[in-house]
């Protein structure tokens, strides 16, 4: 039931977002200090860590997760909030004590993504109160993310040129932070209100929100092969993959499609979340088969 709240899909993103982070270190460093054994260990001492914040955040958000019509385990009731909390809890000691056992940058990265999720979910902060919290934390997390993968590959010298790892992370992390968090308003409006959060699908209604998600789909993935493009990157697949994941999810978003009840409201974030897929599995895939010199 914990596994099933904090949603293995999201679990699993993450895990390819850290292994994208790792065969960019390896194609842009060079062959690194980390062996298969520690990139796998320190991939599960960070899955661990986005486990236990989401975990929390089932938590925390059982209210307006009710009033939404969620149908993860605490909010249709088989999963008890304090058990929750308990394995909560457990998830961090095993992480932090993971932790301790990486190299000193990822150590206390773990560390951070922890006190992140705190700060999302957890009083007084509650950052997720407000669209712009919920952005600058999924931008973070995503991040921090790359950069662990990335840093469990690095090699001691860092003489190298790293356009590939820059435009990609933070291509994918806007992507999250802004079309993400703006999707996934568009079914939660009704609970974020009743839980007196201040997001924009609450302060300025649903038909800018579904503007707003339209218009950062298309300009994060135009950006992003623009970049690729100029800079001549051999990301071309990946971007020409978010520019269609862009337009499905514009038009999923402006359409009528995703109007009505909660399963329908949610097209648009899904049309997210298989972007993020594609064009994750299409960097590891490329990446491993043809990495770059």
């Amino acid at each position: 039931m914990c596994l099933l709240e904090t949603r293995p899909s999201v679990l699993a993103l993450f895990g390819l977002r850290f292994a994208a982070g790792a065969v960019l270190g390896a194609s842009v460093l060079g062959p690194g200090e980390g062996t298969c054994l520690q990139v796998a260990g320190t991939a599960l001492v960070w899955v661990t860590a986005i486990f236990a914040v989401y975990l929390y955040n089932g938590v925390a958000d059982v209210r307006e997760d009710q009033v939404n019509g969620s149908a993860r385990p605490i909010a249709r009731g088989a999963l008890a909030p304090g058990a929750a909390l308990a394995v909560t809890c457990l998830a961090v000691l095993g992480a932090v004590v993971g932790a301790m056992h990486l190299p000193v940058p990822v150590s206390w990265m773990v560390l951070v993504l922890l006190a992140l999720g705190y700060l999302y979910s957890g009083p007084p902060f509650r950052l997720k109160r407000r669209s712009v919290g919920t952005a600058v934390i999924g931008i973070l997390a995503c991040l921090l993310t790359y950069a662990a993968g990335f840093l469990v590959q690095a090699a001691d010298d860092w003489v190298v040129q790293v356009e590939l790892l820059v435009v990609f992370t933070l291509a994918v992390s806007l992507w999250t932070g802004l079309v993400g968090s703006l999707t996934k308003d568009l079914s939660d409006i009704k609970g974020d209100a009743a839980a007196g959060r201040m997001t924009l699908g609450v302060t300025r209604g649903e038909g800018a929100v579904r503007l707003l998600a339209a218009v950062a789909a298309l300009g994060t993935a135009c950006a992003f092969a623009l970049a690729v493009v100029i800079l001549r990157l051999p990301l071309m697949a990946a971007a020409v993959m978010m520019v269609i994941g862009a337009g499905v999810v514009t038009v999923v978003t402006l359409g009528p499609l995703s109007r009505g009840n909660r399963t329908r409201r949610r097209r648009p974030y899904r049309a997210y979340m298989m972007t993020q897929y594609v064009v994750h599995l299409i960097l590891v895939g490329t990446m491993v088969i043809s990495p770059v010199a």
